[in-house]
């Protein structure tokens, strides 16, 4: 790509940052864990581990999505979407961004996620084979 045609190219700004991880539940928390070389790998807490061979995992701890959305929505989500939802919002904190209708079009969110919904899929998949 030539410098003319990078120059034409809309410009993205990164504004704000959210974060949602083993580390800690907020850039601050995981900035820190980071730092201090924390690791985000401990024994799998989140369901029970006795039929598999492995018993470690990086998982979330200690999250709270009612601090982000309505305890109605988050039975709703799947938990890889509290964890979007509350980095995003983190994001726009961060940000000290106001969203309205005048710049509601002109604002967007990346996200970056490994494993998404396998949880729901799993569990959706157990009630089609055990009830059709």
């Amino acid at each position: 790509m030539s410098p003319d045609e990078l120059i034409k190219r809309p410009r993205v700004v990164i504004t704000g940052i959210g974060a949602v991880s083993p580390v800690g539940n907020n850039t601050d928390d995981m900035w820190a864990a980071l730092i201090a070389g924390k690791s985000g790998v401990d024994y799998i807490t989140s369901f029970d581990t006795t039929e598999f061979e492995t018993k470690i995992a990086a998982e979330v701890k200690d999250f709270d999505a009612s601090l982000y959305t309505s305890r109605k929505q988050v039975q709703r989500m799947d938990r890889f979407t509290q964890f979007a939802v509350a980095a995003s919002l983190q994001a726009v904190q961060s940000a000290r961004l106001t969203i309205n209708a005048d710049n509601a079009h002109d604002c967007g969110v990346v996200i970056g996620n490994s494993v998404c919904g396998l949880l729901s899929v799993s569990e959706q998949y157990k009630v089609l084979t055990e009830k059709g």
